[in-house]
């Protein structure tokens, strides 16, 4: 079972890299780690999830630890019951957006804050690692408990107006089908048209994962056909959240985070707004634009949770579709994102279309994936070649000039590099990014 610890998680396929025995050490490893009393669990709904729930929940036990478990739950509600019942830690079993094949587990301390590759999960590895046979007994006791009310009277309170608005949800077959339906009941004001909301851990139409464009080709046509004010996918845990204009056009997550910075600095005027570093300068620019502070951050949900923190952000939002909010907890939520949206447009009275065009304003390349070898000397020579621009290494190699700039990073979940390019216009961002590119050419590795 070797490899299923990565830079923010345990994950792997199903069973052939994560099974019962492996998760059930998982399980005994994490809550020797913690040292403490009292852990919360939850899970997703792929078919393997409720035996590796079971499994990881007795290794805790036999570790001596309580287990309370919540059954089956989106990441966000599991990270608000650790934060709301004062538990010392908790695990979510999930796989995210991944295909039905896979399964994994996010661990949490106590307030939600998260394990990661430089913060906990080391150290969980190596307890795993020392831990020859499977531990059985314990004392830990084990109980069940229902969140679910619980954490709609925590979101209630976010819902502000009531201006009529139809919008299309798109729940991918994931966990946004279990909490939505009873949000919606007590937003009579919406008129939601629901795309996939029973749980299936096969996923039968697509992949939960709203960062592909494939997977909300169908929600966009739907917005369009249902005129509708625009559409919302969530990811198989319901921790992101993906937008589609009115129009039935995908609108880029670093945008979004310009956009609801409207929203928060209405509320708190001056805030700190995290973006991270592969966003579009209209987000920074549009932030200071309303009297906020822009502050960047790497990428990754446990630099940005962490930094968050450090300066007091109330709101946050990466390339990859995570929107983070203080008021519950400094915490990732899709079900939030919705509901700060429906907000803004209830308040702002504006097609989301026309919110975001004055924002485009920057020709962008997208990420660009791709597989080499030698990447520390790749990154050498890309920095002795741009050695003229102002460069940056808070993840990756940053590289700004006055009309153009690029990061290129490691990937921190699969073996490639990804680069992304932004230029006053596309002739600059072209010439640009051929340049790149040729001088990447001689590191790639060809993987089909």
């Amino acid at each position: 079972m070797a490899g299923i610890f990565k830079a923010y998680d345990i994950r792997g396929l199903y069973p052939q890299e994560i099974d019962e025995n492996a998760v059930h050490k998982v399980g005994y490893a994490f809550a020797h780690y913690l040292g403490k009393p009292h852990i919360v669990v939850g899970h997703d709904m792929r078919d393997s999830s409720p035996a590796l729930n079971a499994a990881f929940s007795e290794g805790v036990q036999a570790a001596n630890v309580d287990v309370t478990d919540i059954g089956m739950a989106t990441t966000p509600m599991l990270y608000t019951a650790i934060i709301d019942g004062h538990f010392d830690g908790g695990a979510m079993i999930t796989a995210s957006h991944l295909p039905a094949q896979y399964n994994g587990i996010k661990l949490c301390r106590e307030k939600a804050i998260p394990l990661s590759g430089d913060d906990g999960l080391p150290e969980v590895e190596a307890l795993y690692r020392d831990t020859d046979s499977l531990p059985a007994g314990g004392t830990g006791q084990h109980q069940s408990l229902s969140f679910l009310p619980r954490y709609l009277k925590k979101l209630l309170p976010f819902v502000e107006g009531d201006e009529p608005l139809r919008v299309v949800i798109d729940a991918g077959n994931g966990m946004g089908g279990l909490d939505t339906p009873h949000l919606l009941e007590h937003l009579p004001h919406i008129d939601a048209v629901r795309m996939y909301f029973e749980p299936d851990g096969d996923f039968p139409h697509h992949v939960p994962n709203p960062a592909e464009p494939e997977n909300t080709a169908e929600l966009q046509e739907r917005v369009v056909t249902e005129k509708a004010s625009l559409g919302f996918a969530f990811d198989g845990d319901c921790d992101r959240c993906g937008f589609v204009d009115e129009t039935g056009t995908r609108v880029p997550a670093d945008l979004v985070v310009a956009v609801l910075a409207e929203h928060f600095l209405k509320q708190t005027p001056g805030a700190t707004i995290l973006y991270d570093l592969r966003a579009s300068r209209a987000v920074p620019e549009r932030i200071r634009e309303l009297g906020g502070n822009p502050v960047k951050t790497r990428v990754g949900h446990s630099f940005i949770k962490r930094k968050m923190r450090e300066v007091d952000a109330v709101f946050a939002g990466e390339l990859s579709g995570h929107y983070y909010y203080k008021e519950m907890g400094f915490i990732d939520s899709g079900i939030l994102s919705i509901i700060s949206m429906l907000n803004l447009l209830a308040w702002k009275k504006t097609p989301l279309s026309q919110l975001v065009h004055p924002l485009e304003t920057y020709a962008q390349s997208g990420e660009i994936n791709i597989h080499v070898r030698d990447a520390s000397r790749l990154f050498e020579a890309l920095e002795a070649t741009y050695q003229d621009g102002h460069q940056e290494h808070l993840d990756g190699l940053s590289v700004e000039y006055p009309d153009w700039w690029f990061n290129l990073r490691e990937s921190n979940t699969e073996p490639l590099v990804r680069l992304v390019m932004e230029a006053d216009d596309e002739r600059t961002l072209e010439r640009q990014r051929t340049r790149i590119l040729n001088l990447i050419d001689p590191y790639k590795v060809d993987v089909t």
